[in-house]
């Protein structure tokens, strides 16, 4: 390098990778589109190398490019904390904090959540993105959400190896529980095996993975006619009898059961763990650590939830 790279270069780089043209990264920083690209030259001449490409009527990013986009989200996220440990001297959890959750916790855990940092942190401002799991830690990864809220099913797909190099905490157990018409024989303490000639009704791609496993484990493969992750959508579908489902109980605590539909609770072998997750270093961010909080002070059993007591947060290698 011939000079020493600056802040100010890593997030000229970093708008143009999310907006993808010069003029839209200019926008989007609020600054001239000649000042913009007098950044870039000088990034390059910072960096000993090329940057960015034309690429039709946009530009596209180096190599060199591409990795330091990449830096530049952790820098900016270093800065947030570093701002918020100085914010932290006066005991205050200022600023913006994004949260990711998955849906059944939209309408459950997360209400409780919200409320909690609204009345205790009315200077944190938090924005809460509904989404799976697999988005949600992507999110996490890539600067876009500061907590996630994530499940997995003990030993299914999608398990704690998705948590790779992230702090989280097994909060809460939820229950799975079996969907079928009034009518239908299946009890609880019933050989799962028995259930083989039934028409499935399959939910998201985690879940969908759940049941596979679940009913491999019995020694069968479900014929799934229908999917659909709304759980009320689910509900009506076995109601009309065409078919029987794995549910989440959290997907029941705000989703009636109608009538004509009997729920089944299944073996503890079979329930989902709710994780809360957050990178490296996020627990000493005050906004990140007033989340972490409230959410350990869900009333779980409110919500049906078995909660799972853990000293600190742990780290699954990668």
């Amino acid at each position: 390098m011939t000079d020493e790279l600056d802040l100010a270069s890593l997030r000229v780089v970093r708008a143009v990778a999310d907006a993808g043209t010069i003029t839209a990264a200019a926008v989007l920083l609020g600054y001239s589109q000649p000042a913009v690209s007098q950044q870039l030259r000088r990034a390059e001449r910072q960096v000993g190398q090329p940057l960015v490409l034309r690429a039709g009527r946009g530009v596209a990013l180096t190599e060199a490019g591409q990795r330091l986009a990449a830096h530049a989200v952790h820098v900016q996220a270093a800065l947030d904390a570093a701002r918020q440990d100085l914010d932290d001297l006066g005991g205050v959890a200022m600023g913006r904090v994004t949260v990711a959750g998955f849906p059944s916790a939209s309408s459950t855990i997360v209400p409780d959540v919200l409320s909690r940092l609204r009345d205790r942190h009315p200077g944190l401002t938090v924005d809460y993105v509904e989404a799976e799991p697999p988005e949600a830690l992507a999110r996490l990864r890539d600067g876009s959400a500061d907590v996630a809220v994530t499940f997995h099913h003990g030993g299914g797909p999608g398990g704690e190896r998705d948590l790779d190099g992230l702090l989280h905490r097994a909060s809460f157990v939820d229950r799975t529980v079996l969907a079928v018409p009034s009518a239908h024989a299946f009890t609880r303490g019933d050989d799962f095996a028995g259930l083989a000639h039934e028409r499935w009704i399959g939910g998201c791609p985690r879940c969908r993975g759940h049941l596979l496993a679940t009913c491999a484990a019995s020694g069968f493969e479900p014929e799934i006619v229908l999917e659909t992750d709304n759980a009320l959508a689910v509900l009506g579908l076995v109601a009309a009898g065409l078919g029987v489902a794995l549910l989440p109980g959290l997907s029941l605590v705000s989703a009636a059961v109608p009538p004509g539909v009997r729920v089944v609770e299944l073996d503890e072998g079979l329930a989902r763990v709710v994780h809360v997750v957050h990178g490296r270093g996020g627990d000493r961010v005050p906004s990140v650590r007033a989340v972490l909080d409230a959410f350990g002070q869900v009333d779980g059993d409110a919500l049906g939830l078995v909660p799972v007591r853990h000293a600190e947060p742990s780290t699954t290698a990668g």
